[in-house]
């Protein structure tokens, strides 16, 4: 235990412990746990690397030029948080789940509220498509039973790698989205397009860091689902398709091997590729 004497004052040795005993005994509780936790890690990290002014300075750029290019239509503090590695690592730590139920991933930045409601099997694909796809499979509990009434909020790029709000003038007002509702079966089924790999945004500072650390800035093809019923515990996942060059080098780490699904080719049926994938879910 350092003594208050020696940490009224700053000095290098015991930097965080002076920064964290100007916090009131009155601040909030888990506030205080988190802020003391942040300081304490900070200056480990400051010292660990002995950062240079200059490298300081490089960094107070990053950060200010990362809240610049922010607005309505994109978040790169969130970005940020993604290419780290932080939002899987919170995402993980929030849905920790039993073995043999299905995993989560990231939420991502595009998904959309108010999206239509569609008849099982319909085809959520607006614009056409040639690589076309039929996803199916089962919702069902830890024992194997079938959820009845589970709602089925799924989304996907287009074949050029664009969400539809990437594109409002070019792609139909949700394209590549819609919701189903599970019967008594839980069988779920619909027609969309095989999902292909694309950029996150690289043009900002967050892909200029990549550039320096020799990343790609590259996702991993998938179909974003949303799988959620009464009394069970949601599950914010994608399917990513299996053989993928970026499987094991996803942008934002959001690849988990249990949420990787075979696209199998389909000879003179309704769609050339079908694509199962059966989830489960805990219950609340």
């Amino acid at each position: 235990m350092t003594d208050q004497t020696q940490i009224a004052y700053f000095t290098e040795e015991a930097s965080a412990e002076t920064v964290n005993a100007r916090v009131s005994d009155d601040a909030d509780a888990r506030l205080k746990t988190v802020m003391e936790s942040l300081v304490k890690h900070l200056h480990a990290f400051v010292k660990d690397v002995e950062l240079t002014q200059d490298e300081w300075g490089v960094a107070i750029d990053f950060l200010t030029r990362t809240g610049q290019i922010c607005g309505g239509n994109r978040q790169e503090f969130i970005l940020l948080s993604d290419v780290l590695g932080v939002s899987m690592l919170v995402d993980a730590i929030n849905n920790r789940r039993p073995s043999g139920a299905t995993e989560n991933t990231v939420l991502g930045p595009f998904h959309v509220d108010g999206v239509p409601d569609y008849e099982m099997g319909a085809n959520i694909t607006k614009a056409g498509g040639r690589e076309t796809c039929r996803f199916f499979g089962t919702v069902t509990d830890l024992d194997g039973h079938p959820v009845a009434g589970a709602r089925i909020d799924v989304w996907s790029d287009s074949e050029d790698g664009f969400y539809d709000v990437q594109q409002p003038d070019v792609q139909p007002r949700h394209n590549n989205r819609g919701v189903f509702t599970t019967g008594a079966d839980g069988k779920y089924w619909f027609d969309g397009i095989k999902p292909v790999s694309y950029p996150i945004p690289d043009d900002g500072p967050v892909g200029q860091m990549l550039g320096h650390l020799g990343r790609h800035p590259y996702r991993p093809a998938h179909m974003h689902f949303i799988v959620s019923a009464e009394g069970f515990d949601p599950v914010t996942t994608h399917t990513f398709v299996a053989g993928d060059d970026y499987l094991t080098s996803d942008a934002v780490f959001g690849v988990k091997q249990s949420l990787i699904a075979t696209f199998d080719p389909v000879e003179g049926g309704e769609t050339r590729w079908q694509s199962r994938y059966d989830f489960v879910l805990q219950r609340s």
